[in-house]
């Protein structure tokens, strides 16, 4: 009975999953607004319980759209997650698998001749815009948003330079834009100058669909947000008393910010200020019928630069933050509003990011039969259709002597420090009884860990640059 049960597991987990194209009732193809915050908690809205924070907009939008409970990231951070968002593919075949650096800014690139979801769009006529933190490659690599589908760039392309909110540059699209202004005092805070870019974009004349990519980089550290009357009440209702000044800084554009939580509060707020903007006009517009927005996040909550995920309950309760594999560093926040198209309400139905791939195809009714990871949840969101499953999901990290997690159904393994000779056990969890991870069941149900150690070799796809299993990493050397 074991082995037959292991062996509908590995016969449905790798059977390749092909996106099959289903055309919208609209006539038109729809506008795509696909919002992503940086490091925002699955608890850190007020309509996925926060309590703290007054997110009024993020909320309206939830409540005029359809909110996901059970909605993850491509992993547990920033560059892997993206590059798992842009190709439909999850963290064990991505060619981006970590947040590796290059000097003097950028990351690790996406590859000439990428599959991005965004380049195919452009082939039935959208037009591309990204704003915002990048991640995906240095200048001039074949990384950078201009190689990946994008007409027009606007923001950081490193995620290094992105804890800087007063940088002295930013890129349009392949060229430097020096803010010399910002050197020694603060002038342009880089979030609302990001934004304003989205505005003119939604506000210009469109004769063609667009999807316009907004990975903006709020809340992410370094806490850093205008000390204005938001600020200040958030300030106000923490009772909060000013944190110790370093001594000496980390870096040059290392920043003391005396209430972190006040700082985090007026972050979150002024994000979903933005949001609550970017649905202002598009009803000006006059595109409101005609546009999906998305809102979402690229992965847990984080406890770096001021953070404190504890404080606000960041995570909803679920175990970890970012960098775990635990549901708390990849369940996040997910929004999906289209006035008159996607019936107000909540799902269960289970979803990851690189879902988003198949997805915006078949909203813009383009076939892709080529082998990739992600499955459309269009009938989720039209409510018509019958709606794939995954039969699994998986993720890898590449930091902290590496870590592997996979879900099938209501089953969640996890194994920590798989980089070493002797990896930590795999844990196994029971999400329907369980979701906060609290007991490791592993011992009394053998034969699915046995199973989740076979997806586990077998979702992991050895790239060279990526070496992550103790015998990868020898071999590497």
């Amino acid at each position: 009975m074991k082995s037959r049960f292991i062996t509908i597991i590995f016969m449905v987990a790798f059977w390749p999953v092909c996106m099959q194209a289903q055309r919208t009732n609209s006539g038109s193809k729809p506008n795509i607004i696909l919002i992503v915050a940086d490091d925002l908690g699955y608890g850190d809205l007020g309509c996925y319980g926060q309590q703290k924070i007054r997110t009024p907009h993020i909320d309206a939008l939830a409540a005029e759209g359809m909110k996901f409970t059970q909605f993850y990231s491509g992993t547990s951070v920033c560059a892997p997650s993206r590059a798992s968002l842009m190709t439909g593919l999850h963290t064990g075949h991505t060619a981006v698998r970590g947040n590796r650096g290059f000097q003097p800014e950028g990351q690790f690139p996406l590859p000439e001749g990428t599959t991005t979801f965004p380049k195919l769009l452009q082939e039935v006529g959208y037009h591309t815009a990204a704003f915002g933190k990048w991640g995906l490659g240095y200048p001039e690599s074949t990384g950078v948003p201009e190689n990946q589908g994008f007409e027009e760039f606007y923001g950081y392309l490193c995620q290094s330079e992105a804890h800087n909110y007063y940088p002295d540059h930013v890129w349009h699209n392949g060229t430097r834009i020096e803010w010399p202004f910002n050197i020694g005092r603060d002038s342009l805070y880089s979030g609302d100058v990001i934004h304003q870019k989205t505005l003119d974009f939604i506000n210009a004349p469109h004769d063609q669909p667009y999807f316009l990519f907004l990975p903006y980089t709020l809340p992410h550290g370094d806490l850093d947000v205008p000390r204005d009357s938001v600020y200040e009440n958030y300030v106000k209702q923490f009772n909060e008393q000013p944190v110790p000044k370093p001594v000496k800084p980390r870096n040059a554009h290392d920043r003391y910010e005396p209430f972190p939580h006040a700082a985090f509060a007026a972050m979150v707020a002024r994000l979903d200020r933005y949001v609550g903007e970017i649905r202002r006009q598009v009803k000006l517009s006059g595109q409101e019928n005609n546009t999906l927005i998305i809102f979402t996040s690229d992965n847990g909550p984080h406890r770096e630069d001021g953070g404190d995920p504890e404080f606000f309950n960041s995570s909803g309760g679920y175990r970890g933050i970012k960098r775990d594999l635990y549901e708390g560093g990849i369940r996040v926040p997910m929004i999906a509003s289209w006035k008159k198209t996607i019936k107000p309400g909540i799902t269960h139905q289970t979803a990851a990011f690189w879902d988003f791939f198949p997805t915006f195809l078949d909203l813009a009714g383009l076939p892709f039969n080529q082998p990739i990871d992600g499955v459309s949840f269009v009938p989720t969101l039209l409510g018509k259709g019958k709606q794939a499953q995954h039969s699994v999901f998986y993720w890898e990290f590449h930091e902290n002597n590496g870590r592997q997690a996979v879900r099938m159904g209501k089953w969640k393994g996890v194994q920590y420090k798989v980089s070493l000779e002797q990896p930590d056990a795999i844990e196994l969890y029971d999400l329907e009884k369980d979701p906060f991870e609290k007991t490791n069941i592993a011992a009394r149900y053998p034969e699915v860990v046995m199973g989740i150690k076979e997806v586990f070799k077998n979702e992991h796809r050895y790239n060279k640059d990526w070496p992550l299993l103790f015998r990868e990493a020898s071999v590497s050397k």
